[in-house]
């Protein structure tokens, strides 16, 4: 008898087996009894072995596909990310799923439903409806095919079809190949000869697997690189796969696709809804599209026929999932590039230093943009000592003074503050009270515009009480600023001038981020006021002033690699300055204007950082010269989490007598406290990744039979970000 052995979506490290009566293959959904329910699942093996007595085996219910569910590739890659990240089978792959497939939805599109006039309907005398105009109306819109000018009710259909002057019938959708009617609009854009050299060092390598590194300053012309890569893929009659960091980037990114394409364009991101999703993997899988730009799970859509994968601003932390399955899609698509057989595309004036360092070792090309496309120069950038400067909302002065000056030459200006909300702390002014979340004993954020605190941890809100509840005093007050405390004072400044707030609060609505940018592209005096959303791959041509409020918190932390993030986002956010013909200016505020981090960014550029900081994290065994695995646990009591980790210290100890191994902690987490969870980690870190990878099986197999795993959250994270 056939075995099938099944992956279902729980949070444990096995297969489930069945019994097969019908056949079935590999990689199809299939409804299996779990329990006293039952449940999805995909068959990942199939033999006549098992551990269990044949007549004790339940048997699969029903097949739910006719084929495997994933490509060929597809499949491969998601058993290799669930052995390399050593997270569950059923879960990685579940998460590659639409939502509703998940629900057991049938694999298909839709059929199209249609009307038609039925043998009475095409001869009965119209007269017989006078009394029913708009029924004759409609039955004399059909027979001349007039039916696109019908604005009538569907009632008034139902009324014919209940006479049997018409039906509905379904088909399936008549899908005609895109390739045969594709062509590229005409480019009026003058590449210099960095761009051709990268487009052409490309092309002659677009038919097998090759990492390509394009490394371009902010404004040097990427995206026209990604454009005229394309074009030679979709030539072929392939499809293109293009990763953005965040949904953000998505609208100014579509425009220019659809502009220079004539071919059928489908995003992915979470704004979509469940059908619209499944509409877009259909499409994919089928070839019925010719690019998928989207963000991170993105990585998982199938196609018919891959030519290349794009991933843009490649240093982006989005790329990396924090919660559950913690991969890195970048990390994947590359793995994915090999297993299809293609070119994969990098592109970032920042390059992860990990990105480098591979560049270094000569497992990617590098593909260098120094100049800005066209006639833009590189903005002048200086530092601003704040100290002992009067500050309203965080602006000085002689920053105010220079907003002034840009604006009266009726340019735009951008103010980068990477803080939402009005204030970052509620306190009351008579006995310090400060308004915390209990849920993760951090301060709430006061919202001003909403009149509400919100954790910015765990999303959660809470009135703004109107007295302290500590000592009753109603004198309640903001400290410090943020993005809607600074829009305010603004509008204070310039009451005359248009201010426009990006950030996740203002722009969480469908369509609010297009409107915006829509707003901003019209020209004009103009203040932009955002977090990091605005720093990401914009084109602002008209502006010419960027000012970064504060940033000097990311300047001292315990994470080894906030320097490098905060190298990026200075890159990036000064890199929106004098993007065109207009001279751009950068001004950064400080505390700190002698910092070496500063200096560096500002005297020698991102790439001496970069070279500075491989040479520093070479000697100190740092990622990329060693190899790190985060294993968390959380709890309620404080108790649970901590002997757990701390019992894997033992066993690691005890079972891995490895000079190269290096464990931290355990200790409290960075953030220790989240949604009522007590967070306690323990860092592993080695020198061989392969020699991590098996200790970390080994691991795995231990905790399972541990009675302790079930008190706690506990999860691993390979190739952690935020340590």
């Amino acid at each position: 008898m056939l075995i099938a052995h099944v992956a279902l979506p729980v949070p444990l490290y096995q297969l489930y087996d069945y019994c097969l009566t019908s056949p079935a293959q590999v990689g199809m959904r299939v409804t299996v009894p779990f329990g006293k329910r039952f449940a999805i699942g995909i068959i990942v093996k199939i033999d006549q072995q098992t551990d269990i007595e044949i007549e004790h085996l339940k048997s699969i219910v029903s097949i739910i596909d006719e084929q495997p569910l994933f490509t060929n590739s597809i499949w491969k890659l998601l058993n290799w990310a669930a052995n390399y990240y050593h997270y569950p089978i059923g879960e990685v792959l579940f998460h590659a799923m639409p939502i509703l497939l998940r629900q057991g939805r049938k694999a298909c599109q839709d059929e199209i439903k249609q009307w038609q006039l039925t043998q009475l309907g095409q001869h009965i005398d119209l007269n017989t409806l006078s009394r029913a105009p708009k029924q004759k109306l409609l039955l004399s819109l059909f027979r001349n095919n007039q039916l696109h000018d019908s604005d009538l009710s569907l009632t008034v259909y139902h009324q014919l079809q209940k006479k049997q002057l018409i039906t509905q019938i379904s088909q399936q959708p008549n899908n005609i190949p895109w390739q045969s009617s594709f062509s590229t609009n005409r480019n009026t854009i003058v590449l210099n000869n960095e761009q051709i050299q990268a487009i052409n060092t490309i092309n002659q390598q677009n038919d097998h697997f090759s990492v390509f590194l394009l490394e371009g300053i902010t404004g040097s012309g990427k995206t026209e690189v990604y454009l005229n890569v394309i074009t030679g893929i979709l030539a072929k009659g392939k499809q293109a796969l293009v990763l953005v960091p965040e949904i953000s980037l998505t609208p100014q990114t579509i425009r220019r696709f659809e502009q220079r394409f004539n071919a059928p364009i489908d995003i992915l991101h979470s704004g979509l809804t469940d059908k619209q999703r499944l509409n877009v993997w259909l499409r994919s899988k089928n070839g019925e599209n010719a690019i998928v730009v989207g963000t991170r799970s993105s990585v998982f859509t199938p196609f018919k026929d891959l030519g290349i994968i794009i991933i843009d601003e490649e240093h982006d932390s989005s790329y990396k999932q924090q919660e559950g399955w913690r991969y890195n899609a970048r990390d994947l698509a590359i793995i994915r590039a090999k297993f299809d057989n293609i070119p994969i595309l990098l592109g970032s004036a920042t390059p992860s230093l990990e990105t480098l360092n591979n560049v270094q070792n000569h497992r990617y090309q590098l593909l260098q943009l120094t100049k800005r496309a066209g006639n833009a120069q590189l903005a002048k950038q200086s530092i601003l000592d704040i100290r002992g400067l009067v500050l309203s909302a965080g602006l000085s002065q002689p920053l105010i003074e220079q907003i002034k000056k840009h604006l009266n030459n009726n340019n735009q200006v951008m103010l980068f503050l990477n803080r939402r909300g009005f204030s970052p702390l509620l306190i009351c002014h008579d006995c310090g009270w400060i308004a915390e979340c209990p849920r993760c004993d951090r301060p709430y954020t006061f919202h001003q515009q909403q009149n509400k605190l919100s954790c910015h941890y765990c999303d959660t809100p809470r009135g703004v009480p109107k007295q302290c509840p500590k000592c009753g005093s109603t004198h309640l007050v903001p400290v410090g600023f943020g993005t809607e405390q600074l829009e305010k004072q603004l509008a204070i400044l310039f009451p005359e001038i248009k201010i426009s707030r990006i950030d996740r609060d203002t722009v969480s609505k469908k369509g609010a981020l297009d409107t915006y940018l829509q707003t901003i592209e019209q020209g004009g005096a103009h203040i932009l006021v955002g977090t990091q959303i605005l720093a990401k791959g914009h084109h602002f041509p008209n502006v010419t002033l960027v000012g970064i409020v504060d940033v000097d918190g990311a300047l001292f932390s315990s994470d080894f690699r906030a320097t490098e993030r905060f190298a990026q986002i200075y890159t990036q956010v000064s890199g929106r300055a004098g993007r065109e013909a207009k001279a751009g200016e950068v001004i950064l505020q400080t505390y700190h204007p002698d910092h070496p981090l500063l200096n560096i960014l500002l005297h020698q550029g991102y790439q001496e950082f970069a070279k500075q900081t491989l040479l520093e994290r070479q000697k100190t065994l740092l990622p990329p010269f060693s190899y790190q695995t985060l294993i968390r646990a959380a709890d309620r009591n404080n108790q649970y989490a901590p002997a757990f980790l701390q019992r894997i210290d033992e066993w690691l100890k005890m079972h891995c007598d490895d000079p190269a191994l290096w464990l931290l902690g355990p200790m409290p987490a960075n953030q220790a406290k989240k949604a009522g969870y007590n967070r306690w980690q323990l860092l592993v870190q080695h020198t061989n990744r392969q020699k991590l990878q098996t200790i970390l099986d080994q691991l795995i197999i231990t905790i399972e039979k541990w009675n302790e795993s079930s008190k706690v959250r506990w999860s691993i994270d390979v190739d952690p970000i935020d340590n």
